[in-house]
């Protein structure tokens, strides 16, 4: 459990340098987790250490969600008295994505014969 968990530290750490230095518009994590994943792959499977720490990671997500429920409840006050743009932001951002998934789909199945 350790050796997976310090896997995972790492490759979070390298993907920090590789976001500081050459890529500072990616953040760290999400470059940390292509190297995760690219480094995986080259590996050709998971580590029993690594599946363990992914598994008990995925099993226990709901406790992530403590400190934003928590943040929801401090701001309730702010939260409500811009409900109205919050709500435009997230109906705009929600339909954005999707019109972006959209076109991309189509993009890229151009080229699929199937």
């Amino acid at each position: 459990m350790i050796a997976g968990l310090v896997q995972i530290l790492l490759f979070q750490g390298l993907g920090e340098l590789v976001a500081k230095f050459f890529l500072p518009l990616i953040p760290g994590p999400v470059v940390g987790l292509v190297l995760l994943v690219a480094w995986l792959r080259w590996r050709g499977s998971v580590p029993a250490t690594l599946d363990g720490v992914a598994t008990a990671f995925a099993q226990n997500l709901g406790l992530l969600f403590i400190p934003a429920a928590v943040g929801v409840v401090m701001y309730w006050p702010q939260l409500r008295s811009h409900a109205l743009a919050i709500a435009v932001a997230l109906v705009a951002s929600v339909v954005a994505t999707m019109a972006v998934t959209a076109l991309v789909l189509r993009a890229l199945s151009k080229d699929d014969p199937g």
